[in-house]
């Protein structure tokens, strides 16, 4: 089932990457995703997937693992791969509190061939016992690196 829901996100994202915005009044145009665009998306839903099977350390696959990583969430700016983690495992220590993780009204703007910018929602349910559902706005820029492409700057509101 999860690899079904996995494949369907994809082919989702890559039926909404199709449409490009224009001015007030016009239709939208059609275009195709490049390849670079769904390489991203990829990424995000391979953490999607892991942060629903309540795997952190699989979520955190897809961050770059460089003490230069940034997160910043609210008033905070985590520095570097292992704080990040390390803040991760301390504000989800279970299953329940983690939730289910959905992304959605995904954009990845091209940068250059070793960077990209993507924006995003995400929203969390989960029980009022374990924290109540959440919802908000990311940034996010990713790196082409050895591994693949890792978000190097989270910001998430």
């Amino acid at each position: 089932m999860a690899r079904f829901r996995f494949f369907s996100l994809l082919v989702l994202v890559m039926t909404c990457l199709t449409f490009r915005h224009t001015t007030a009044g016009q239709s939208p145009q059609l275009r195709t995703a490049s390849q670079q665009e769904l390489d991203v998306i990829k990424v995000l839903l391979k953490q999607e997937a892991a942060w629903n099977r309540g795997d952190i350390d699989g979520f955190a696959e897809g961050f770059k693992n460089s003490p230069d990583t940034l997160f910043i969430n609210g008033n905070q700016i985590q520095r570097g791969y292992s704080a990040m983690l390390a803040g991760y495992h301390r504000d989800y220590p279970t299953r329940d509190a983690m939730g289910q993780l959905e992304f959605s009204e995904l954009e990845v703007h091209p940068i250059d061939e070793k960077a990209a910018a993507c924006i995003g929602r995400d929203r969390l349910e989960r029980s009022k016992k374990n924290g109540g559902n959440a919802e908000g706005l990311f940034s996010m820029i990713f790196e082409k690196t050895e591994s693949g492409w890792k978000i190097v700057v989270d910001h998430t509101t």
